[in-house]
C-alpha cells in the first residue's frame, strides 16, 4: 500500500466517505498478513517504492495462487520470478490479466498506465544468445519498475564489432546491465570503453570449467575497470531492481 494510497483512506474518513470500519478493514493488514507458510509484507512499496516481489522457486502451486491473489488486492503491480507455466495458469484462474513472460520465467500483473517512462533507459547487452533468459529477467523487472528498457544481444567479446556496432545506443543510457557467462569478461570490456554504470550479471552458461557460473563471477568481481558491480549468478531481477534504482 502506497503512501497516497493511506492518505486517502485517512482524508475520507475525515470527510465522512468512509465508515470507521471500513477504514480499519482496509488498514489492518499493515504492516504485514501473516498466511501461515508466507508473510506478506504490505509496507514493502511504501519502505521500498515496489511492491514486495514473489520467488516462485520451492513454492507450491496453491502457495504462489494464494500470495499473488493478496498482493493484487492492494497493489497496482505485482510480479512473480521463478515461476513455471504451471503456475502462470493457476493464477490466470483467479487474475485474468495476469501475463507470463517465458524466457524470463515471469508472471506480471500490471494495473498501471506506464505511458508517462523515465526519459532515461536502461540498456542490457548479453554476450551471448544463451544467456538471454537471464537478462530477459532483468528487463522485465526493470519494465515492471516503470523503467524504458532496450536490449542488445550477443555481442560477446568473441566478435567485438558486433558491440562496438552500437556504440550510439550504448552512449544514449543511462545505466547499462551486462550478462555474460564464459568467461565473463563483456563488462570489464564494455567498462573500459564505455563511461556508464554497469550491473554485471554472471550466468551459469558454459562448459565443465566455468564451474555453473563461478568462473565469470570471479572475473567480473576481479575487473580491473573502476564502474562495475556484480549480483549473484542469473541473477536478473537484483540487476534489473537495482538498475531502476540508479535510474530514477
Amino acid at each position: 500500500m502506497h503512501e497516497q494510497e493511506i492518505k486517502k483512506i485517512m482524508t475520507d474518513l475525515k470527510n465522512g466517505k468512509v465508515e470507521v470500519d471500513d477504514a480499519i478493514k482496509k488498514l489492518k493488514f499493515l504492516p504485514f498478513e501473516d498466511l501461515g507458510f508466507a508473510k506478506i509484507d504490505h509496507h514493502r512499496s511504501l519502505r521500498k517504492g515496489f511492491p514486495e516481489v514473489v520467488f516462485c522457486q520451492n513454492k507450491t502451486i496453491k502457495q504462489v495462487v494464494e500470495i499473488v491473489k493478496i498482493l493484487s488486492r492492494d497493489n497496482s503491480v505485482v510480479l512473480a520470478t521463478r515461476a513455471t507455466i504451471e503456475m502462470f495458469k493457476a493464477v490466470k484462474k483467479h487474475i485474468k490479466n495476469a501475463e507470463y513472460n517465458e524466457k524470463s520465467r515471469t508472471i506480471i500483473i500490471n494495473k498501471k498506465n506506464n505511458e508517462h517512462r523515465p526519459k532515461n533507459k536502461i540498456l542490457i547487452l548479453t554476450a551471448g544468445t544463451s544467456d538471454i533468459n537471464v537478462a530477459e529477467e532483468a528487463a522485465v523487472v526493470a519494465e515492471s519498475m516503470g523503467n524504458k528498457v532496450e536490449r542488445v544481444y550477443d555481442v560477446g567479446v568473441a566478435g567485438l564489432h558486433r558491440l562496438l556496432n552500437n556504440k550510439d545506443q550504448i552512449e544514449d543510457a543511462n545505466v547499462l546491465i551486462v550478462v555474460a557467462g564464459m568467461d565473463g569478461v563483456l563488462p570489464s570490456v564494455v567498462s573500459g570503453l564505455f563511461g556508464k554504470p554497469i550491473i554485471a550479471v554472471p550466468t551459469s552458461v558454459g562448459y565443465g570449467a566455468s564451474f555453473k557460473g563461478i568462473a565469470p563471477l570471479l572475473t567480473m568481481l576481479n575487473s580491473c575497470s573502476p564502474g562495475v558491480v556484480v549480483v549473484n549468478i542469473d541473477n536478473g531481477f537484483g540487476a534489473g531492481y537495482f538498475a531502476s534504482m540508479i535510474n530514477k
